[in-house]
This record gives C-alpha cells, sequence and structure tokens, in this order.
C-alpha cells in the first residue's frame, strides 16, 4: 500500500481486502505470497575471492610491473622478469588478505526480521514463518514482540515501539490507531504505524501488513545500502593519481632515452636493456608493500585506542577529516535518561553527578541539603513509587524516563525498595496515552497515598493545590498558568518535562486523578558525555566541523549542541521537513539537522562532499547504514551499534565515545605525514637510480647499477627503512592544525622539488663514487658496479635520517630516536652485505666482495649526502613535510 498512514483503517482492510477477525484465507494468503514474494529482504551477492584478487591489479603501478615483467622475458631478461613479478605477487597477496572479509550488511539487516510472527488467518490465531507474511495479514503485538513487517496499527492499547535504531528517537514511541497522518509526516511521527524490525516495549495492538519484504522501511533502508556507493579514501585517491603519474613519466623519460641513443648509433639491445632498468628504478616496487604495511600498524595501534579499523586506508583517511557529520544519542551523550533538575514552588534544583553513581543537588549554583527541602523529598519519593521499572541482577530495567526517576531517587537515598516495604503497593493504573498519567496506590497510616506522573499539562488540569513546603496551597488558574510556563522553559532546555502530584484517598477505588497536589515539574535529559566538551574543542581547534544529525526532536539537539559547545544556541539548525527547499549553501551553514531520514543523511553527505570537502559520518542505527557507506569515513558505534551499522562503517569505535574519533583523527594525521615522509625517502632514491643510470647512458659509459640490483635495493632493502618511517610517533601538535585542503595531493609540488634535489645530490655521489672506482683506482667495470651498487643501497640507509623534520635538532628527532629505525637499518646492513657475500645472490646479482679500500670508498662517499642533507635540513631549506624551500620554526 502507498502511504498506509494517511488512510483509515476500514479503507486500509477495503483495499486490501482483510479483515480484523477474520484475517486473510489460506487460498488468499498463498497466492499473495505468489505476487508479492518473501517477507525477506533480498539477498545480494558477496564479492567472491577471485573478483578481490583481480581488484588487486586495477593499480596503475600494478600494472606497469606486470607490463615490465612480460618486457623483460620477452627479451630475454628472465631473471628480472621474475623478480619484479615476485614483487606483484607479494603485494597481491597482502592486499587480498587485508580485503577478505565480506560485506555482511544485508546479512544483518535480515537477522533483524522476526523469525516467526503471530497472525490471525481464517478466524485463528497462529504462529508461522514471518517470511511468509502477506500484505492484508492481521497481526496482534505484545511486549517483546518484534514487528514483522510494516504494519497499520488497527487496535493499540498503550502500545509504545522501540524505534531508535531505525529513526534515531532517542525514547519508546507511543502509537495510536485512531486518525489519519499527512502524506509528508516524518517516519518518526508516523503513531498509526508499526515498522519491520522495531520492537514492541509496552501496550499491546492489533496491526495490518501493508508492505513486506524489500517494500518496508527496513527493505528500503537495505536498498540505500546496497545503492550506496562507498567512496575511495584520499589516500586511495591520492596514490592513485601518483601512481599515474609516475608511470607515464617513467615511460617518458625511458623511450626518450632509447630514441635518443638509437639515434646516435646505440645498439638496439642495449639501448632496450637501459629502458627496462630505468623503468624499474622509477617505479617504486616497494610503495605499495610498505603504505600496506605502515597501515596495517596503523591499524593495530588504533585498535589499542579502542577504535577498530575494517578498512585498511580509513586509517589515514581519518587525518584528512574536516567535517563530522555525528549522531546525537550515545555518540555525543550517554544513551542514558537522567534527572536533571526539579522545579518546585519558589525555586528550581539543578541535580548534577558527583562521584561514582552520585548526584549532588544545587539550588542557585549553591550545594543544596535535601532535607531542608521538603517538597523535593516528596517529589523523589513519588518519581520511585509511581513506576514499573526497576533492578535485576543489579541492572535498571524499564523505561529510560522511569528509570531516570528510580535512579536519581536511589543516589539520594530514597530507594523503591525501602518506600515500597514501608508503603506497600495496592493498586497501579497503569499510563494510558489518552490521559497521559500514571498513577499508583500505597498504604500508608491514615488512609492510600495515590503518586501522580504525567504530562504537565495533564497533570495540572487535574490539581487543585500545590505543595509548598511543609504545607499546601491553593493553585487557581493564574497558578496553574504560571506552572505551565515553568514546564515549556524547561521544554526548551531540551528537557523532557513531567509533572509529579499526588494525594491521599480512602479506599483502593478512589479516582486516581481528581483533586491533586502539585509536587514538582521534572526535566529529564539525556546526559553529554563527560569528554564530549573537551573532544569538541579539540575538533575545533583542529579546523574540524561537527555537525549534528539526529532523528531527535529539534529543540532537543539544539540544546545538547549549545550545552556541549558544538554550536551558540542560536546557530543555524534545520528540520527535516525544511530540507526540501533549502538550497546547498543554506545546507552548508546548518549546525543541527532533527528529525532526519536516512535519504536525507545521504543527501547531507553528498551535499559536503559536492562542496569539497572530505566527510566523517558516525551513527549506530540501520538508518544511519547508507551514509555510512557513502561517506568518506563512516565509523559506527560498538557497544550500542546495530550489526548492520557496524559491518558498514569502515570504523567501529569500541568503547563508543566520540573522544576515541579525535584520537584516531590525530593518528590519522601522523600516519600521512609518515606516508608522505617515506613517499619523499622512496621516490628521491628512485630518481637518484634514474639520474645515474640515464646519465651514464647519455655518456655511453658502464652503467653503474645493474637492473637486477635496482630492484634487489627497491625491493628488498629499501622496504624495511621506508616501513620504519611509517612508524615513526606523531608531533604533539597534530591537532593544533587544520586538516590538508582536500585536493591537497600526495606530493605538493615542493614535495617534487624535494625529491629533485635528493635525487641530484645521491645521483651524483653515487656517479663520483663510480668514476673514483674506475679512474683512480683502476677497478674493472664489473668491480666499479659493485662499489656503486653498495654506496647507493648504503647512501640510501643513511638518507632515512635526512627525512626528520626541522623539529628535535639532530639527535633529539623522533627518527633518531626509534629503536624500529635502528632496527630497519640494522637489517638493510645485513641485506647489502648478503648481496657480496651470499654465494649464489652474489651472481644472481653481478657482485664481487670489495677490497679493504673499496669499503673506505663506500663509507666516505655514502656518508656525503647525509652530511650535507642534516645541514639543509637544520638550515630549513629541506623537510619531509613541506619539501623544498626556505622553511621557518
Amino acid at each position: 500500500m502507498d502511504q498506509p498512514w494517511t488512510a483509515s483503517v476500514d479503507d486500509v482492510l477495503a483495499e486490501l481486502e482483510s479483515s480484523l477477525d477474520e484475517g486473510l484465507s489460506a487460498e488468499v494468503a498463498r497466492r499473495r505470497l505468489r505476487e508479492h514474494g518473501p517477507n525477506r529482504l533480498q539477498r545480494h551477492q558477496r564479492r567472491p575471492w577471485w573478483r578481490i584478487v583481480v581488484d588487486q591489479f586495477k593499480s596503475t603501478v600494478v600494472l606497469f610491473l606486470v607490463a615490465a615483467a612480460v618486457a623483460a622475458a620477452a627479451f630475454g631478461r628472465e631473471v628480472e622478469a621474475i623478480a619484479i613479478a615476485a614483487a606483484v605477487v607479494v603485494n597481491t597477496i597482502i592486499g587480498f588478505a587485508m580485503e577478505w572479509r565480506a560485506t555482511r550488511s544485508m546479512e544483518a539487516l535480515r537477522r533483524m526480521g522476526a523469525a516467526e510472527a503471530r497472525v490471525r488467518r481464517a478466524g485463528s490465531e497462529q504462529v508461522i514463518e514471518a517470511a511468509r507474511l502477506v500484505p492484508g495479514d492481521v497481526c496482534p503485538l505484545e511486549p517483546g514482540h518484534v514487528v514483522p513487517a510494516d504494519l497499520r496499527l488497527a487496535e493499540t492499547n498503550r502500545l509504545r515501539c522501540d524505534e531508535a535504531s531505525l529513526t534515531g528517537e532517542s525514547e519508546a514511541v507511543a502509537k495510536e490507531a485512531e486518525g489519519t497522518l499527512a502524506a509528508d509526516t516524518a517516519i518518526g511521527d508516523r503513531s498509526n504505524m508499526a515498522w519491520k524490525g522495531t520492537a514492541v516495549v509496552d501496550g499491546s495492538g492489533l496491526g495490518i501488513v501493508v508492505r513486506t519484504g524489500t517494500d518496508t522501511e527496513l527493505g528500503r533502508i537495505s536498498e540505500l545500502v546496497e545503492s550506496a556507493e562507498p567512496e575511495a579514501t584520499p589516500l586511495e585517491k591520492r596514490i592513485g593519481r601518483l601512481g599515474h603519474l609516475l608511470v607515464w613519466g617513467t615511460l617518458g623519460v625511458a623511450v626518450l632515452i632509447a630514441l635518443a641513443g638509437i639515434a646516435a648509433g646505440k645498439d638496439l639491445m642495449v639501448m632496450v636493456e637501459t629502458s627496462i632498468a630505468l623503468a624499474i628504478a622509477a617505479v617504486p616496487e616497494g610503495l605499495p608493500i610498505v603504505a600496506t604495511l605502515a597501515l596495517a600498524q596503523g591499524m593495530r595501534r588504533m585498535a589499542r585506542r579502542n577504535a577498530l579499523v575494517k578498512r585498511l586506508a580509513a586509517v589515514e583517511a581519518l587525518g584528512a577529516v574536516n567535517v563530522i557529520l555525528t549522531d546525537k544519542t550515545g555518540t555525543l551523550t550517554e544513551d542514558r535518561m537522567t534527572l536533571r533538575c526539579l522545579a518546585l514552588a519558589g525555586t528550581t534544583i539543578e541535580l548534577e553527578p558527583a562521584g561514582d553513581d552520585g548526584v549532588e543537588a544545587r539550588v542557585d549554583d549553591e550545594r543544596a541539603d535535601l532535607d531542608e527541602l521538603p517538597a523535593a523529598r516528596v517529589a523523589l519519593e513519588i518519581g520511585a513509587l509511581c513506576t514499573n521499572a526497576g533492578y535485576e541482577e543489579g541492572e535498571p530495567v524499564g523505561d529510560p524516563t522511569e528509570v531516570a526517576l528510580l535512579a536519581a531517587a536511589q543516589a539520594l537515598h530514597r530507594s523503591r525498595e525501602a518506600l515500597v516495604e514501608q508503603h506497600p503497593e495496592e493498586r497501579e493504573e497503569s499510563f494510558d496515552p489518552e490521559v497521559k498519567m500514571m498513577a499508583t496506590y500505597h498504604r500508608v497510616d491514615d488512609g492510600l497515598r495515590v503518586a501522580v506522573k504525567g504530562a504537565p499539562e495533564a497533570v495540572l488540569e487535574h490539581c487543585s493545590r500545590v505543595h509548598k513546603g511543609e504545607g499546601e496551597a491553593r493553585l487557581d488558574d493564574a497558578g496553574r498558568s504560571e506552572w505551565a510556563e515553568r514546564a515549556d522553559t524547561l521544554a526548551g532546555r531540551g528537557l523532557r518535562v513531567l509533572a509529579l502530584a499526588q494525594k491521599t484517598v480512602g479506599e483502593a477505588g478512589a479516582e486516581p486523578y481528581a483533586d491533586l497536589t502539585l509536587v514538582a515539574l521534572a526535566g529529564l535529559y539525556d546526559p553529554p558525555r563527560a569528554d564530549i566538551y573537551e573532544s569538541i574543542a579539540a575538533c575545533q581547534r583542529a579546523g574540524i566541523r561537527v555537525v549534528m544529525v539526529t532523528g531527535d526532536h529539534l529543540v532537543t539537539a539544539r540544546a545538547i549542541a549549545a550545552e556541549i559547545g558544538l554550536a551558540a544556541a542560536d546557530a543555524p539548525a534545520m528540520e527535516a521537513g525544511e530540507m526540501g527547499d533549502a538550497d546547498q549553501g543554506n545546507l552548508l551553514e546548518q549546525a543541527v539537522f532533527a528529525r532526519i531520514s536516512p535519504e536525507q543523511k545521504l543527501d547531507l553527505v553528498d551535499a559536503y562532499q559536492d562542496a569539497g570537502n572530505i566527510v566523517g559520518m558516525t551513527g549506530d542505527g540501520v538508518n544511519d547504514a547508507p551514509a555510512l557507506k557513502k561517506a568518506d569515513i563512516g565509523v559506527a558505534m560498538g557497544r550500542r551499534g546495530t550489526e548492520v551499522a557496524r559491518e558498514t562503517a569502515d570504523i567501529v569505535l569500541l568503547d563508543d565515545a566520540f573522544s576515541t574519533i579525535v584520537a584516531a583523527i590525530e593518528h590519522g594525521r601522523t600516519i600521512f605525514v609518515n606516508i608522505r615522509r617515506f613517499i619523499v625517502y622512496l621516490l628521491s632514491g628512485n630518481l637518484a637510480e634514474i639520474m645515474a643510470v640515464s646519465l651514464a647512458a647519455a655518456l655511453g659509459a658502464p652503467l653503474p647499477l645493474l637492473p637486477l640490483q635496482i630492484l634487489y635495493i627497491n625491493f628488498v632493502s629499501d622496504v624495511m627503512p621506508a616501513l620504519a618511517l611509517g612508524l615513526v610517533p606523531g608531533t604533539p601538535d597534530a591537532l593544533e592544525r587544520p586538516p590538508r585542503a582536500a585536493g591537497e595531493p600526495l606530493m605538493t609540488g615542493r614535495h617534487w622539488a624535494a625529491v629533485a634535489a635528493w635525487g641530484a645530490l645521491v645521483a651524483a655521489t653515487v656517479l663520483a663514487a663510480f668514476w673514483f672506482a674506475l679512474e683512480p683506482l683502476g677497478l674493472d667495470p664489473g668491480e666499479a658496479v659493485t662499489l656503486s651498487f653498495l654506496c647507493f643501497g648504503f647512501t640510501r640507509l643513511w638518507h632515512v635520517f635526512n627525512m626528520r623534520s626541522r623539529r628535535g635538532g639532530v639527535i633529539g628527532n623522533a627518527i633518531v630516536r626509534s629503536p624500529v629505525v635502528w632496527g630497519a637499518i640494522g637489517i638493510g646492513v645485513v641485506l647489502l652485505l648478503a648481496a657480496v657475500w651470499v654465494p649464489g645472490l652474489n651472481t644472481v646479482l653481478g657482485t664481487r666482495v670489495p677490497e679493504v679500500r673499496g669499503w673506505l670508498l663506500i663509507l666516505g662517499f655514502s656518508l656525503v649526502p647525509l652530511l650535507v642533507g642534516q645541514a639543509l635540513v637544520a638550515a630549513g631549506w629541506l623537510g619531509p613535510e613541506r619539501g623544498l624551500g626556505r622553511h621557518r620554526h
């Protein structure tokens, strides 16, 4: 049925040809099951393993390496071909291992549906598989039931449903079958509907199935999750652009040098070999492996901070986020109702947390003693007596509002157990949505004490007196208006307001609500997390805009936003119904969005992304799943989050704390700096190889480095130092800087200039060592190549220390103090020595064991770039963070 909330119960029954008493016949149910299909969500195929393997070859760098391996094999360079292929295979294995996880969002959504359902067919009630429900079926609802399909409610008896996972509403929603609603009524306000996957928490009802399977709200959200295209993270985009640049630049240089050599009359095969050597030199074969391993280590570090990272590149991507769209309930707040204040005759008491589950009362910012405020004691007693909440094995059970009143009374030494033992309960008048009140009767010395709580307007209407200190006073219409204004003021603070009243009667059959004495107005709310204030301030210092996107009411959302410093009390805010008429500029100005649907959350993510922002999205409910998948980074709550939200997100917060996001952002920024640092390190070495080989080829001299030697350095000895650079600890001011621009490349012009400067320095050193070996020392080309190979390898190891920041000095910087860096250098030294000392390996690489004078030459020349580099970094001319150019502190 289309928009069943707009139709009366009789119209729905007529359209679906059903009856509340009889339901559907078995034959009609079978026919409709064939027409509409089973009441389950659509199954989507998981990505098969072979597709994950194929996806590893979508990288431009990987495809280029495959082409280089094929070219090497075609020209008879089998060893080089095998070595390049090995690099591709290792990278593929690592990538496959990291991505081999099924996206179980759809399975999680399906598990939310009820396995069985009670249904009325052919005049009798029966239990059937929920998948066999069809439009027109009539389903009874009782507490504890999971709603099996979208239902148009036909009968309700104080029915309330928990819709938090679907709509974001923090409180159970009262349902009312009578009446019709406007077509554009927000899903959270459609009180005559019950939604598939939500839970019945109180009361009972009878509903008509109007939608099943993928036509339900739950099914529609599952389609949104499936259709929402996940965004590539900023790092993935930047590495992709870098790969394209490297590949096309390499091809261009290789072709030009080959053509120039052939034109100069050099042998064709010699120039082809030179071009292959250049191609191998240009592409950092170890880059994919180093990046993957650095991010994997980042995953482990963030897991220790209660952030479970599911998508590898998400480790760094959080550091680039400049807008966070965050849910309110449970993320910014504690996801539990708390008594915030008691408005008494003549004063208002503010209640604040104190110690472990303690409460401190304050009046006019001064501590107050409740023993001196009889009305407050009476109000807390009413809240503890007039309730269906309680404690089971030390844990509170019941309606969140009642639990809050019970907890406040307990914290202030007014426990329900002691009160009920002193004043046994004789009768209960259950909460009625029409009356909007509840009452309990308790035995006292002079009769029965009636404790009443309910909506302020309903309770005030039935009050004739007001409690004042030790006595009572008459409450007239003017007094009722004044109390109504106080209730509106509390509601304007984002509090849920209840009125507490009482009276004494002679017998349990007395009418509960006549001639009441008003005691207090209770203001309750879901309080902000204790650490949220500093977390929001840290985001603002870091240049990150935090926007609240919630399914809760606007007044509540604005009040919390103002209290935690997210936005001023008069900051722009918008409800769902206003979004349709707003342009993008107006949308992006809002600090708070309330009563938002899943589609609107998707629209918001799109709007911010279209404006060039990198968007992080937090959420816990089914309604958050599509936006979590669409955002650049989706962050789900681990403790209270629905399974579908956890499976869709890139990162899961194990402690549900917003402060964990801030810590993850800080870590992500550090990782990006480190990635940029080791890319500068790797590329400067590769460029040095290109320069050295190109210049030698242009001069007609022997090549100072052979193709397999280049592969050995790039893929073996370079990997450990580069990985160590990826693990360098961050600086304390990581969150004091604004996020980098969304379009900023991984390598800016200044970084390319730094790569060129470092490359020229290293290349000049290696060529000088090569010339010195050939001329002054008079070594043959084979021995000279060994010396230039080892000189280059050791130069690269010492070059790690040139990647330091200017801050910290030569000795006190993070790289020198990192034991991982020293371990990597040790491994690098061993690998280089193995290249000349290990039989078989030295044959493949074409190396020989140098003499003493050769080792002295290697040591002397390899230290030159380190000494020059340290001077340039100290002077502020070179650095891994900003590249080439004069830097200030």
